[in-house]
Order: structure tokens, then C-alpha cells, then sequence
């Protein structure tokens, strides 16, 4: 690698072993287009398009790991919301910001002008095709890595509430002081034998589901949906989406989340 990217790789902590993948994913269509133009080639130098699809994959695929492997009772629905809040455009950017990468992007003049190195659009496009570079340059736990830098703190947001032992009390807390609503436990299906039950229980507030969860017994299960329910709402609210309940709606006086 040339000296040019030392900061860059640096920032993502990672150093390639072939150059020339790190360039084509900081290499905008806009560009590529222009350098066809002046060559009269038929065969244009390829653009960082095909390594954002492969980035993407790869993104998706070590986020919804991670969060799979800290909210073990957690459905598939609410994992893939989850992972949305992590990986997004908004996410994408930010991270590519952090690592100082729109100052390495290989725009077209036109891009350049219009002040492309901040665009949330190309800089998210451009972090998935420098992570599908990675993977292709190291492999998968060297992506793994990278990504992981680059999100922790996402991540970390969205698996948030999932480590205090009393989530059924934080999340009485935190509904009560943003709805003046509790939280609302019931069992929605039980499965096994007498000795041997499985309870899964889903958790409301002012009519609406926020998480289900199974566990050995009622109060089992109910811890674990408030864990999932707090990871979400933990993740919507640095998200700038939370949940639009209305505070009027429902009697703050009705339910018990110790039931």
C-alpha cells in the first residue's frame, strides 16, 4: 500500500495486501465514467459498485451475528429490526465519517463540486465496498474485525439493557417516564410437558407489542422479553425513532410487571 491510504487504514485498522482492491472501493462511478470518456475505452475501469453489493452481505451478516449471539431468546423479526437500526444509510455514514474516508474517494469532477465527499449516500455506499475489499483481501474474521470497530457502538446500543439483572423494573422505568404507561405481560403459548414447560410471553405497552420471549417459567420468560423489549427501545431511541405511543392512551395505574 502506497502512504497516501495510511490514515485510512489506520482508522479501520487493517492493511491490504492488495492495493488495488482498497482503490477500485474508493472509486465512485462518477469517476470511472469520466476516465472511459477521455480514454475512448470500451472497457471502462471498473467503479466500487460490485464490492458495495458484496460489502453489504458481509455487513449484514457479521451485525446479525452479533446480535444473535447477545440476545439468545430473541425472534428473527425482531433481530432483523434490530440489525435495520445498526446498518443503514445514517450508520453506514457515520462510521465512514469517523474513518476519515470521504477524503480518499475518487470522485468525478462533477461529484467533487457538489460536494460529494460528504454525501451519506456515497460515503455509506463507498464503507460497504472498502468492508467487501476486506473480505476479499483477508477473509471473513478480518471483516469481522473491521466491522465490528467501525459499529461497536451501534451495536452496542442495540443489545443495551441486556446485561442488568432486573430488566422487568428498567423497563417499568422507562415506560412510565416517556408514556406514563407499565409495561404489560402475558402468556401467549405454552408448550411441553408438566414438569418440563416452556412459557412464551409477549410484552405490550398502550396496546402495542414490543417483544416476546420464552423461558422455563412465567417469570423467566417475562424477564427475557423486557431484556429484548429494552434492547429495542435502547436502539429506536439512538436511532431518533422511538416508538410514537401516545401518553394518554391506557391506565398507568393498571398492570404489574412483578404479575
Amino acid at each position: 500500500m502506497t502512504a497516501e491510504y495510511d490514515a485510512l487504514l489506520a482508522a479501520i485498522d487493517y492493511h491490504f495486501v492488495r492495493g488495488d482492491r482498497l482503490r477500485r472501493a474508493l472509486t465512485h462511478r462518477s469517476r470511472v465514467h469520466e476516465e472511459d470518456g477521455a480514454t475512448g475505452s470500451a472497457a471502462p475501469p471498473p467503479n466500487n459498485e460490485r464490492l458495495e453489493f458484496l460489502g453489504d452481505a458481509v455487513v449484514n451478516l457479521v451485525v446479525g451475528h452479533a446480535l444473535m449471539r447477545s440476545l439468545p431468546d430473541a425472534r428473527e423479526g425482531d433481530l432483523s429490526r434490530l440489525r435495520a437500526t445498526v446498518v443503514n444509510e445514517a450508520g453506514l455514514a457515520e462510521a465512514a465519517q469517523r474513518a476519515g474516508l470521504g477524503a480518499f474517494l475518487r470522485l468525478g469532477r462533477g461529484e467533487e463540486q457538489t460536494g460529494g465527499r460528504q454525501k451519506a449516500s456515497i460515503l455509506a455506499d463507498a464503507m460497504e465496498a472498502v468492508i467487501g475489499a476486506v473480505f476479499l483481501d483477508g477473509g471473513l474474521a478480518a471483516a469481522e474485525r473491521v466491522v465490528t470497530r467501525l459499529l461497536e457502538e451501534r451495536i452496542r446500543a442495540a443489545t443495551a439493557g441486556t446485561t442488568t439483572a432486573d430488566h422487568k423494573t428498567r423497563l417499568q422505568e422507562w415506560t412510565q417516564a416517556r408514556w406514563r404507561e407499565v409495561p404489560r405481560y402475558e402468556v401467549v403459548h405454552t408448550s411441553g410437558p408438566d414438569h418440563d414447560k416452556v412459557f412464551e410471553v409477549a410484552v405490550s405497552v398502550a396496546g402495542g407489542e414490543l417483544a416476546r420471549a420464552a423461558g422455563g417459567s412465567k417469570k423467566e420468560a417475562q424477564q427475557r422479553a423486557a431484556a429484548l423489549a429494552l434492547a429495542c427501545l435502547a436502539a429506536e431511541e439512538a436511532e431518533g425513532a422511538a416508538p410514537a405511543l401516545d401518553p394518554d392512551v391506557g391506565d398507568p395505574g393498571v398492570g404489574d410487571p412483578a404479575a
